[in-house]
């Protein structure tokens, strides 16, 4: 909304203001190109109240959608049958989010927040439910017309804050909590097959639809001696893991521009005047399971140390619309709750498997954000780290305007070490998901005293790295960071080493080698993403080639055609050949002993490549999959001349960049639609390269889907057109900057 709106008063509807103080609300709202909000207050109230309005401008039903979802709410108002935005079916998600989020669990995470938070909490509140307001009920956006959309709490910002933070531990098992029953004689388990593949395949995708790249240059490698940062978060673009840019400001205390995550009043990935941060999800584990052994007289109860302890009953209650309440228990030992996943983790008369997260523990998250905004240098950015541990999930890359660059893998990560592995997992189970004995309490995660919470590594215990030259990441463990000083000999909980990389850690790694010889620019960096280079065709296009140049088949010379004139790229004018190349590699890279040469501990960066095209197996597969993949494009109605802009799309808008298996550093995630395209669901989202001067930070940025969820808003699209054209646009940051923005307004509001 443009113009200035002054002295509206309006009552705060539902704040829960219990330990903050009301008093007078105001926020300074000016907004720049694309929308992009600088928020400006006097104090955490104002400015909590500054966020909360903003962002119901520009995505109100989003956040109410993701209210009803964190309450637990979702089969009263829309039906136990119908599904959530990541496919979860409403009752499951009810029963998870009312077991996760108990008035308990909630008030004691509200106390633990500093007063400084609670303030910035209650003004978010207050600010949305001010907008919510002002809309009123006949003038909202049409996705939130309904009894569903209401005033929102304090405590709603508390839950969506412990959703994220479970989202790398037991919020993955939400199927296998609901759902974990004991057994019962002569009867058969009964569980809904689709429900526990849907979620088989969002565990197997977290990382891909939450990966991420980073890259922090530090002055031995920068253009002017000064630290830079590449953020390139792979995140949903949909949903309650979406970013929103704004740009903080509280006079002679905070200025900090970039992206947070709905409901949060803090930055998540962004800048400051001294510093660069970003995160990238990262491999280390958040969780283990424990198995039970049950009492052989009642599968209730559990041994632990030879004592039959009873396993703890929670009732779980939810409404359904137009059917009664369903009310489910929850069992837990003392490791955590009791997960069920047929086949893989069954409730029998023998065992049954707990789960338990440390991120349940960390009632520090949003402390850690708000220290990070307030750093000054590098080295103050990472002593909060260090202080709070509050970082969930993710791995740290900054940089600082005095030329260094830092790598962190400090998350909470529960405290297992390589010996207690040794002694109380079974290796049959893999590093994949890892599996203690609950039978003995010897196997408990071990207390640190000098961890922030019980149970966790110590901040000093995990990988970091200080360089002058530079650190990256793209979601592989921290051993190669920079291979000139590798990260080693960590328990395998937090990181393994000398194990293969990702394509797209090698593409990094290889690119910021080939740069070796000069210094590194923004547009290098911009490059990196944006001229989407399928790493993998390099490795292995010769012998695929040459395996073309051997067929008689015509179904086949087609193919090879299109790969022949494929530009190894995944840009908008990229050819068929691509389509070809991805779904040819799909069905290789599940033949064993497909590589010409396998992967080589002693050379991570180049290893494995090739095709061995010479072995039968893998000829024979080759081409099974090339024939395969000849069907499937003529299926789909593909003809000669499609290029990849005219398949992959965000709503009519086409879209770079592709999957990330084929080391396409600008990985995205598309799912097929009914008219045949593919719509971008995960990828690419707040894109970010941040440089200093002695005037302060300067970045460029584009948010890949743009600012707003509203299809009438006027942010609704146009950076997507921006990252589809591979434009990204200064971002104003001085007091000179903003106002001088040719798309300035302001807009002042207080009560």
């Amino acid at each position: 909304m443009a113009g200035v709106l002054l002295g509206v008063s309006l009552c705060a509807t539902a704040r829960h203001v219990s330990d903050v103080q009301a008093g007078t609300l105001s926020a300074d709202i000016r907004r720049t190109g694309f929308g992009i909000p600088h928020i400006r207050a006097n104090d955490e109230r104002g400015l909590g109240y500054g966020i909360g309005y903003a962002y119901a401008q520009d995505n109100l039903c989003l956040l109410a959608n993701e209210v009803v979802t964190v309450n637990g709410q979702r089969a009263r108002y829309f039906g136990a049958e119908q599904a959530t935005l990541e496919e979860r079916n409403n009752l499951t998600s009810d029963v998870f989010f009312t077991w996760l989020n108990t008035p308990e669990a909630v008030t004691a995470f509200w106390k633990a927040q500093t007063p400084q938070m609670q303030q910035r909490l209650a003004g978010y509140a207050a600010g949305y439910n001010r907008y919510l307001q002002e809309r009123g009920a006949k003038d909202r956006p049409m996705q939130c017309q309904g009894a569903w959309v209401r005033p929102i709490t304090t405590d709603d910002l508390v839950k969506l804050t412990r959703r994220l933070l479970v989202e790398g531990g037991v919020g993955q098992f939400a199927e296998a909590l609901a759902g974990a029953t004991p057994p019962q004689p002569g009867v058969a388990v009964q569980s809904d097959v689709r429900a526990f593949e849907v979620a088989t395949l969002k565990q197997q995708r977290f990382a891909l639809d939450r990966g991420s790249n980073a890259v922090a240059v530090g002055s031995e490698r920068s253009f002017n001696g000064r630290g830079m940062l590449l953020a390139n978060p792979h995140f949903p673009w949909i949903g309650g893991m979406r970013f929103y840019q704004m740009h903080l400001t509280i006079p002679g205390q905070l200025d900090v521009m970039g992206a947070a995550l709905p409901g949060l009043p803090v930055v998540n990935i962004g800048f400051n005047q001294h510093v660069a941060w970003t995160h990238t999800v990262d491999t280390s584990k958040h969780f283990t399971l424990y198995r039970l052994t049950l009492d052989p007289k009642d599968p209730t109860r559990y041994l632990l140390d030879g004592k039959s302890i009873p396993l703890q009953k929670t009732q779980v209650t939810v409404q359904v619309k137009g059917a009664e309440a369903h009310t489910q228990t929850v069992y837990s030992s003392q490791f955590g709750p009791v997960v069920q996943w047929p086949g893989k983790l069954d409730w029998n008369g023998q065992y049954a498997f707990s789960l338990r997260d440390a991120n349940l523990g960390n009632d520090r998250v949003l402390q850690q954000w708000y220290a990070m905004n307030q750093a000054r240098s590098l080295k103050d950015l990472q002593a909060s780290v260090h202080r709070l541990q509050g970082i969930p999930w993710v791995n740290t890359l900054a940089a600082d305007d005095q030329g260094q660059s830092l790598y962190m893998n400090l998350s909470v990560v529960p405290n297992v070490s390589a010996k207690k592995l040794e002694q109380c997992s079974d290796p049959r189970a893999g590093l994949q998901m890892i599996m203690l004995d609950g039978a003995h309490s010897a196997c408990a995660w071990d207390i640190d005293p000098r961890a922030a919470q019980p149970g966790i590594f110590a901040a000093g215990q995990l990988p970091q790295l200080a360089r002058r030259d530079y650190v990256q990441h793209s979601n592989d463990s921290a051993w190669m960071a920079n291979p000139k000083a590798p990260l080693a000999g960590f328990s395998p909980v937090v990181s393994q080493d000398h194990i293969a990389l990702g394509a797209r850690s090698r593409f990094a790694l290889q690119r910021l080698q080939d740069l070796d010889t000069q210094p590194i620019t923004v547009a290098d960096l911009q490059h990196m993403v944006l001229d989407n280079q399928v790493y993998l065709a390099g490795q292995v296009m010769p012998d695929l080639l040459k395996f073309c140049a051997q067929q008689t088949d015509a179904a086949l010379k087609t193919l090879c055609t299109r790969l022949k004139d494929w530009d190894q790229k995944a840009n908008l004018d990229s050819g068929l050949g691509l389509v070809h190349f991805f779904q040819v590699m799909e069905h290789l890279q599940q033949v064993p002993q497909v590589w010409r040469v396998a992967f080589d501990p002693d050379h991570p960066q180049t290893t494995p490549r090739g095709l061995l095209i010479e072995q039968p197996e893998v000829a024979n597969a080759l081409r099974e999959a090339m024939l395969a993949s000849m069907a499937q494009v003529s299926e789909s109605g593909l003809k000669e001349g499609t290029r990849w802009g005219d398949i992959q799309v965000s709503g009519s808008t086409p879209m770079h960049g592709g999957p990330q298996e084929l080391g396409i550093y600008n990985a995205m995630q598309s799912v097929p639609r009914a008219d045949g395209k593919r719509e971008v669901v995960s990828g690419s989202s707040y894109l970010q390269i941040v440089t200093f001067d002695d005037q302060g930070p300067k970045a460029e940025s584009v948010l890949a889907f743009s600012l707003s969820s509203d299809p009438a808003s006027p942010y609704f699209k146009d950076q997507t057109q921006a990252f589809s054209a591979k434009k990204l646009s200064p971002l104003p940051f001085t007091e000179q900057q903003i106002k001088a923005d040719p798309q300035y307004q302001r807009q002042l509001i207080h009560e």
